[in-house]
């Protein structure tokens, strides 16, 4: 680093904001956030680099001439004081994205885009390369085996990033993928989400499109062939080097998954999922461009376990898995549901998706789900009328959501007290249990709650 700044955040304790205040402080600037409210894990993770604010709430008298810039998070409003402090003051204001590719102006950018798959192949990227022993920086959405942190600033040559098509700031309605300007890109696949600020999926189609052109004109771009809403933006606008990819070709034997390389050598994999076979062969072709060769690309894939809480393990016995996905949009849910049925042809499978986030609590988006827990045996849907009111969304009856989803066998469930009455119903032998969630259901101690009905 040549110099240090002075940088405040504003709205520290978001998901990613945490992370790119903990990796800018590591990169040797003085950093000081603010935020109304920060939950764990945020909190713990700000409070071990002793970056917490001194107190919770805003105050524009932290905002000084002496604070070289500003970073601003989506949490924050328009009329967030500190922020109107900073306009007064005539600071330099970014977005993160926008600093983060102010960062990666020099270096070789990655960036991984689509609307379900980013995190895990952004993931298995950032797993080889560490494990090849590859300098370079990175900005991911959930924590990596390996890594203490999501995000990393250094004099690294090379960025990875999870290119995420949300809104960059309140002052800054950019998707925040469209900073980032990737001399590599993959895009994983298009399916409608975040209906709060994409209102059809023509709209949130367009924003791809827009990637897609921000690329320099020697990009290249990795796509998923069979999505024909890529196919179209490919043919329309696509840059000169445009690969397709599908899944690697693989067999699932006594519940483990084997993978055939393309020199036709067969390797066992720790993850499962045919989703997740298709960010394998988008990961491998992103760390072949990086110059990381097919066998040392498979030693290194072999041992990767999956990101935080991407059908993570919480309890397993000899008869019965209680595993916790990401999974709340409808393309996630649906894929997280057939990997583990799949993977465990034999076991029944109780599926349980929380409906937390704007999109899958809007009356208008459940159409969408309609199917995704076709694969389960015994479906259950949860969301808080709680969560409803603070999104400020009108209500819906829950037969009107259970028929959204047309599962012959779910129930739909707003107590999460009774949900855990009704699992703990069942005998869990040869059974599965998949928990779905952006949220914790409510509050629960998941990994607690599956020991005691799985394990008994």
């Amino acid at each position: 680093m040549k110099d240090k700044k002075r940088i405040h955040l504003i709205a520290c304790g978001g998901a990613a904001m945490h992370n790119v205040c903990i990796g800018i402080h590591l990169n040797g600037h003085i950093v000081t956030g603010s935020d109304d409210e920060i939950y764990n894990p945020a909190y713990d993770r700000l409070k071990k680099y002793d970056l917490l604010p001194t107190k919770m709430g805003w105050d524009s008298s932290r905002i000084t001439k002496k604070i070289d810039f500003v970073i601003l998070g989506m949490h924050a409003r328009k009329d967030n004081p500190e922020l109107l402090k900073a306009q007064e003051l005539g600071l330099t204001i970014y977005s993160y994205p926008e600093y983060i590719a102010k960062h990666a102006k020099k270096k070789k950018r990655v960036v991984i885009s689509g609307s379900h798959g980013k995190t895990t192949t952004t993931s298995m990227i950032m797993h080889v390369l560490k494990h090849e022993k590859v300098d370079f920086d990175y900005l991911v959405g959930a924590l990596v085996d390996g890594f203490d942190v999501m995000a990393r600033f250094s004099d690294a040559p090379v960025m990875i990033i999870e290119g995420d098509e949300y809104l960059s700031s309140p002052i800054d309605r950019r998707p925040k993928f469209l900073h980032y300007q990737p001399h590599i890109a993959v895009m994983t696949g298009i399916a409608w989400d975040h209906i709060n600020v994409f209102p059809t999926f023509k709209n949130y189609k367009k924003q791809f499109q827009l990637f897609i052109e921000s690329m320099p004109k020697n990009g290249m771009l990795f796509y998923y062939q069979p999505d024909k809403h890529i196919q179209q933006l490919v043919k329309k606008v696509g840059p000169k080097k445009s690969i397709p990819y599908e899944a690697f070709d693989h067999e699932i034997k006594s519940n483990k998954t084997t993978v055939f390389t393309p020199q036709n050598k067969q390797v066992t994999l720790k993850i499962i999922g045919q989703h997740n076979l298709e960010n394998m062969k988008a990961a491998f072709l992103v760390c072949q461009e990086l110059g990381i060769t097919e066998k040392a690309f498979f030693k290194q894939i072999k041992s990767f376990k999956g990101a935080d809480r991407r059908l993570a393990t919480l309890v397993k016995t000899k008869t019965s898995i209680a595993f916790l996905d990401f999974a709340h949009a409808p393309s996630k849910v649906e894929a997280t549901v057939k990997a583990v049925k799949a993977q465990y042809p034999k076991r029944k499978l109780i599926a349980c998706v929380e409906l937390h986030t704007f999109s899958s609590l809007n009356k208008k988006f459940h159409n969408q789900y309609k199917h995704t827990l076709a694969e389960a045996d015994r479906a259950f849907v949860f969301y808080r009328k709680h969560t409803l009111k603070m999104k400020k969304l009108p209500s819906f009856s829950d037969v009107q959501l259970a028929k959204a989803f047309d599962h012959p066998n779910l129930t739909v469930c707003t107590d999460n007290e009774k949900l855990l009455q009704m699992l703990n119903r069942f005998n869990w032998k040869n059974k599965n249990l998949l928990l779905m969630s952006s949220g914790n259901f409510g509050g629960l101690n998941l990994k607690n709650e599956a020991r005691v009905l799985v394990d008994g």
